[in-house]
């Protein structure tokens, strides 16, 4: 208890900050920049909510509840001001001089946790390439106080030698590690063709922030990911071996959360992340049945799912913590839907047979000898299978092909002699 406590004297006090324009849900919203705000290591001691036909330019709220704002934060003593927006350069800096206080935006709240989180390479160097982008155009507002080596939410990443004035060492740096991504880019889509020329099939677990992926992952292979009741404790993908109840084996992808209305340049840096979820054989959409905004967490994965070009893909929507909620829950779902609680492992036999079920048919390597007026066969195989290797000999094209079901069937029409 006394642990508990000292921690909570050295985080910092937050005032939460929303205003309510009619464009999104503000109340569901601000329960989630409370959850972000306890993820960042902040205490939120308060929130303040305004309705307003659009935000102040100035100040982003009016300018008497900026006064009561300010007053509030003397009063209570509060170390930050959070705001469920992404506020400009010149927002940023009249807020901090009307109240004194250090003010972190929504886009600069995720980035900190995202900064706290990432622990393999690509997810450290998307992290900083992000902040870099969101911090440029915002240098001339804030002057010193972005160069601050570790002062708290908003601060972390990169430091005072990577965020000086001068512009062009910024971008030089953006630049660096834009390279720098491309050749992690470049390294794991070698390794994902190599799975795929191998005929691993791939099952990627994808869903709503804390909807307890990690801890499913954790149930499903004992892989130890971190699984933490905080909005992206998970940030960077996890591969694991897992063995179906027939023998089969598969790899099980672990991915980081969604969260409405993700920053675009979060979007944007993950988005190769997320790439690698799509390219998955099996997609399972993970919800916190419990949560009562789940369906609007489904739709929110369902959208992004979409985006990615996943609607050819079998998708199951497995319901998580039905152990909170016993009930059968009236809930948007997307494809076949599973009811578990990865906590106590309740429904995860029937979650494994549905991944079986879903599974694509199982490939086998091939080689045909195909005439030449089966060119379109070869396409067809280019296009629906793996093909390993091919050459035009004096009676036709060799094809060395990885292939299942009816194009399998047609190859071996034509299989030619190792």
């Amino acid at each position: 208890m006394f642990e508990i406590q000292e921690k909570l004297e050295q985080a910092e006090r937050a005032l939460l900050v929303e205003v309510d324009t009619g464009e999104y849900d503000a109340e569901a919203s601000l329960a989630e920049l409370y959850e972000l705000t306890r993820s960042a290591g902040a205490e939120p001691c308060g929130a303040v909510t305004q309705k307003r036909p659009a935000p102040d330019p100035a100040t982003y709220v009016g300018s008497g509840m900026m006064e009561e704002i300010a007053s509030f934060c003397t009063a209570q003593e509060i170390d930050l001001l959070i705001f469920d927006c992404e506020l400009s350069p010149t927002q940023l800096r009249n807020i901090e001089e009307a109240s004194g206080v250090r003010v972190v935006d929504r886009t600069m709240l995720i980035l900190d946790i995202f900064a706290a989180r990432a622990r393999s390479r690509e997810g450290r160097l998307q992290v900083e390439l992000a902040q870099l982008r969101y911090l440029l155009p915002r240098l001339t507002g804030r002057g010193t106080q972005l160069s601050r080596l570790g002062g708290g939410i908003g601060t972390r990443g990169p430091g005072e030698t990577k965020l000086e004035t001068d512009r062009r060492h910024i971008r030089r740096r953006i630049g660096s590690l834009k390279e720098q991504l491309d050749e992690v880019e470049h390294r794991r889509e070698q390794i994902t063709r190599r799975r795929k020329k191998d005929g691993v099939i791939t099952v990627a677990i994808v869903g709503y922030t804390n909807a307890g992926k990690s801890t499913l992952m954790n149930r499903l292979t004992q892989a130890g990911v971190l699984a933490e009741d905080k909005l992206f404790a998970t940030l960077d993908p996890t591969a694991r071996a897992l063995k179906l109840p027939h023998g089969q084996t598969v790899m099980l992808i672990d991915t980081v959360g969604l969260v409405r209305r993700l920053p675009h340049q979060l979007v944007q840096a993950f988005h190769s992340t997320l790439e690698q979820a799509a390219d998955a054989d099996v997609i399972l959409n993970l919800c916190d049945a419990s949560s009562q905004e789940a369906r609007i967490h489904l739709e929110v994965t369902n959208e992004l799912l979409a985006q990615l070009g996943c609607g050819d893909r079998p998708v199951l929507s497995v319901m998580n913590k039905c152990d909170l909620c016993p009930e059968v829950l009236n809930t948007l779902s997307i494809g076949s839907t599973v009811r578990i609680s990865a906590k106590t492992g309740q429904g995860i036999d029937r979650l494994l047979l549905a991944i079986e079920e879903a599974l694509p048919e199982k490939t086998e390597l091939v080689t045909a000898l195909l005439p030449f007026e089966k060119a379109g066969l070869a396409a067809e195989a280019r296009r629906d299978g793996v093909v390993e290797a091919e050459e035009y000999v004096e009676n036709g094209l060799r094809l060395t092909a990885r292939a299942s079901g009816r194009l399998l069937a047609q190859l071996r029409e034509y299989e030619a002699e190792e």
